[in-house]
């Protein structure tokens, strides 16, 4: 349930520094939340119900205690991310490296890729003691059980590949503001649109490297069967060739089923802390949520609504910046002939870029969580007839993923308004506790029956 809300998040980030950057903060391990959607809303208008989501009294004073461990987390990591490029600029130490970079070799590109991908080990570095205490809070609280040596292998790859292809990307944005200075937001929104698109594509290829995966009919086979009925019934087309088990209970303890990829590279994949720990219908269940995504278009739907955002943040992030460099240039040492077209001007692109992305946190969420809405309603629609209870069963997923993320039950409604990609737990399953479209002879709003 909780890879889709990575993708929404990959995909705005992606959009914004074309995740070139590991963001200079932690990740707060947050799993889902959100205000109520108005469908969820205008179910409990009807007066007051009891909630369907409950936590035992011990493990409710340990969600309720890391829910404000992870909202601090949160906004102490955006901060940051915005000083460490704000730091970088008024210590000159983005001057003083492009300079370096200049001395080492007189070839452009290369001083280039070395620029970039010195200021992506920086940032990241600057970031790792927020993510390392994040990590400490997981692994104290039960969530996370990967070792110290993993986490830092994982932190290792993770920033070889940002090395890699952040650098390329980073390279071909600037080229692109040295090619057009006056229209170069332009150029980089034509450039994000397919680069978007290819992270879809291939995120896939890149999970083994943190994790393993084996066939899902080697261990569960009639789990597979169970989802091949789901599948057919969603029009999803994936064959058991293309459903993993991922070997997940090495590093954590939460619950996550998921269809990820694009058209070739398209596949499910269920963690092993799920299969054989929820029954198989809450699988099922899970499935058909991760298949309505995409039986309702809504990665080329997201595409298209950050396509429009990204336009205008672009368009006001460019006049951000070429404010800040004629104001501040001189003091950043900047090459002030062309402050933005210089590697250092770049890094006041980004600096404002990362203002953005905080800024318009909110918005890119709240388009998040009506889609997440629209597939929970799809999701148990679609198992309608393949399961005994669809109700009683989402409910009962709602309350194990709650349960395993340690999902507070009543979370602070700004904190929901501004973080939460995903409707909360609470919303989710109330909602679910009351959806029952075909009673009195009705109709679903995606299935007939």
């Amino acid at each position: 349930m909780r890879t889709f809300r990575n993708v929404v998040a990959a995909l705005f980030l992606l959009g914004l520094i074309l995740i070139a950057i590991p963001r200079a903060g932690a990740d707060t391990g947050a799993a889902q939340p959100a205000v109520q959607t108005p469908s969820a809303s205008a179910t409990q208008q009807s007066g007051p119900r009891e909630q369907a989501y409950h936590l035992p009294p011990d493990k409710l004073a340990k969600a309720v205690a890391l829910s404000r461990v992870r909202s601090i987390l949160h906004f102490t990591g955006e901060i940051w991310g915005i000083l460490v490029l704000w730091l970088l600029l008024a210590t000159h130490a983005a001057a003083g490296l492009e300079a370096w970079v200049g001395r080492v070799t007189g070839k452009r590109w290369v001083q280039g890729l070395l620029f970039f991908a010195v200021l992506i080990v920086v940032i990241s570095v600057a970031g790792l003691p927020l993510d390392m205490y994040a990590h400490s809070v997981s692994r104290g609280y039960g969530i996370s059980v990967q070792e110290w040596g993993s986490w830092f292998g994982d932190q290792g790859k993770a920033l070889g590949l940002s090395v890699v292809f952040g650098s390329l990307v980073m390279l071909l944005f600037h080229w692109i503001v040295r090619r057009w200075p006056r229209r170069y937001w332009l150029g980089v929104w034509v450039a994000t649109l397919p680069l978007l698109v290819l992270v879809i594509f291939i995120s896939p290829l890149l999970e083994p490297i943190f994790n393993k995966f084996e066939p899902l009919k080697k261990s569960h086979p009639e789990l597979v069967a169970k989802l091949e009925e789901v599948a057919h019934r969603t029009g999803t087309n994936i064959p058991p060739e293309r459903m993993f088990l991922m070997k997940a209970s090495e590093k954590t303890n939460g619950l996550n089923a998921y269809v990820s990829g694009l058209g070739a590279t398209k596949r499910i994949v269920v963690w092993d802390t799920t299969a054989g720990r929820v029954p198989d219908d809450v699988v099922m269940f899970v499935f058909g949520h991760e298949s309505g995504h995409y039986v309702l278009h809504h990665t080329q739907k997201l595409l298209a609504s950050f396509a429009v955002v990204l336009f205008f943040v672009y368009w006001g992030c460019a006049r951000f910046a070429k404010w800040l460099a004629e104001r501040f240039g001189d003091r950043w040492r900047l090459d002030m002939a062309a402050p933005l077209a210089c590697r250092a001007g770049f890094v006041v692109l980004l600096f404002a870029i990362s203002i953005a992305s905080f800024v318009v946190e909110p918005l890119v969420n709240t388009i998040s969580r009506h889609f997440e809405h629209e597939a929970d309603v799809y999701g148990q629609e679609a198992v309608h007839g393949l399961i005994a209870d669809p109700q009683k069963t989402a409910v009962a997923g709602y309350n194990a993923l709650g349960e395993a993320w340690l999902e507070d039950p009543d979370p602070n409604p700004f904190i929901e308004f501004w973080e939460y990609n995903h409707p909360s737990v609470k919303t989710r399953a109330n909602f679910a506790a009351h959806y029952d479209p075909w009673a009195n002879g009705g109709r679903g709003k995606f299935f007939e029956r």
